[in-house]
């Protein structure tokens, strides 16, 4: 595999920003590593990080590499920062580049395929949103999308904080003093949008510990995947919000994400 490092200017977010990326290389007389390259143009997976994170998370907390190097796909790691994967109401515009500038770029920096079937996005926490997002969103670039431990539910917390003085500083610079519910920011509504629709539809895979404080948003998202007809994959089980638990559950999503027999089966 190669490990890049990748510095670069954002035209959108008006500044210099970065992305870790990990490309498939063919080896053969590497130690302990049989690495697989699937061709010219690689599949990529969209990796995205957590509130408190940065590009280079995963890479430090997993073994993300190591777990991808039999799969033959690409790994971007973007950075976002704080910003949820929005168009900040008083802030930069993440999702305008995280949805159209960053992969524009990318596949102009790396030989990655366009094709929506090689596209898939994966992502924790405040990045299980951004997944959700992206993958519901933009359907017809992505052909799956994956919540671990997802935020997924933010227009309740909205609408249920009944003391303005609980609607934080940092919630208002992202999604503005209004109520998100019914809009491209409300994944709920995003769920019945595409339910409805006649173009492609996602699959989407969804897992979150038991005892992890957002539990109960991820049973929110799961019923009202339910009543729709989208394909959702759910898993759920003992654990919390933290690394050992995203660790474990990545590679579940390497296996689920809809490579046919290319994929690897010793992860």
């Amino acid at each position: 595999m190669a490990l890049i490092e990748c510095k670069f200017y954002s035209e959108v977010l008006g500044l210099n920003t970065s992305m870790t990326v990990i490309l498939p290389q063919q080896t053969t007389t590497q130690i302990g590593m049989s690495n697989v390259s699937r061709g010219n143009l690689h599949p990529t997976l969209y990796l995205l990080h957590g509130l408190s994170d940065d590009d280079s998370i995963w890479l430090r907390r997993t073994s993300i590499e190591r777990y991808v190097a039999q799969m033959g796909i690409a790994v971007v790691m973007p950075q976002v920062h704080r910003s949820f994967y929005t168009d900040m109401a008083a802030g930069g515009q993440y999702w305008t580049f995280i949805s159209e500038e960053l992969p524009a770029l990318a596949r102009s920096f790396f030989p990655l395929s366009a094709k929506r079937e090689d596209n898939f996005v994966a992502g924790l926490s405040m990045g299980g949103y951004g997944a959700m997002k992206l993958g519901l969103r933009k359907p017809e670039t992505f052909a799956a999308a994956a919540s671990l431990s997802g935020a997924l539910d933010m227009a309740h917390h909205f609408m249920n904080w009944e003391d303005k003085s609980q609607k934080t500083k940092e919630y208002v610079q992202i999604f503005g003093d209004k109520d998100i519910a019914g809009t491209p920011e409300d994944l709920l509504w995003l769920l019945k949008e595409v339910d409805r629709s006649k173009g492609p539809k996602p699959l989407l895979y969804q897992c979150c510990g038991t005892g992890d404080f957002l539990y109960e948003d991820n049973q929110t998202f799961r019923k009202a995947c339910s009543k729709t007809k989208l394909s959702l994959t759910y898993e759920e089980g003992p654990g919390e919000h933290e690394w050992g638990y995203w660790d474990t559950k990545i590679r579940d999503v390497l296996n689920w994400l809809p490579l046919g027999k290319a994929k690897s089966a010793d992860l």
